[in-house]
């Protein structure tokens, strides 16, 4: 007797998100697939003004299956039921992280599109442990092209999968901060302070 072939995204039940508020810097968001508690596409809702967060993070929500529209487009077909897991494996350390407990998200299987070479350099981000940084040059030594610190940099830029994959702790040779799209350079300094790490540059 042969496995049956898995069934195509299309027939895959919905994908399924969960947030959870990290005090003082808005809430963690994250679209994942039930059926194997893969992490899809996550990010940092932060309201504008004076808008609630639940409508930060449903704005946030839109904006991440966009991205999968354009980027993963079998994955966004799938949809998304309407309304935030409470429970199992994916929401449950969604919440831990934002406890404090910084390793909760290292054990989730995390899938975003992209070239070989990136999928190299944000398995390589994954193992920056919390509280530690590199460097763009010491990221694309450790993707295994030394020289390919702009494309690592890239890469940074490009992800899809914010906290799981943690790009907050990539910075600069000369100890800057670098970029952060996921809520600027002040979002990102606050991230290391929660991990112990207090940069002033």
């Amino acid at each position: 007797m042969t496995d049956a072939p898995p069934l195509p995204e299309s027939h895959l039940p919905e994908l399924r998100w969960c947030s959870a508020s990290l005090e003082g810097l808005g809430a963690i968001v994250v679209i994942y697939s039930p059926e194997d508690d893969t992490i899809r596409a996550a990010s940092l809702a932060q309201a504008a003004g004076d808008e609630p967060e639940v409508a930060a993070i449903g704005r946030v929500l839109e904006q991440l299956m966009d991205q999968l529209e354009v980027l993963a487009p079998t994955t966004a077909a799938r949809e998304m039921k309407p309304l935030p897991a409470g429970r199992g494996t994916v929401p449950e350390a969604v919440a831990a992280y934002a406890d404090g407990n910084h390793t909760a998200l290292d054990e989730l299987t995390v899938v975003q599109p992209g070239s070989a070479y990136r999928q190299e350099v944000w398995a390589a981000m994954r193992e920056i442990p919390a509280g530690e940084t590199v460097s763009y040059a010491e990221l694309a030594q450790m993707a295994g092209r030394p020289l390919a610190h702009r494309a690592a940099a890239s890469a940074c830029a490009n992800n899809l999968v914010a906290f799981a994959v943690p790009c907050h702790r990539v910075i600069r040779s000369d100890g800057g901060l670098g970029g952060y799209g996921f809520g600027g350079i002040e979002t990102k300094r606050a991230l290391l302070a929660r991990e112990g790490l207090l940069l002033n540059r």
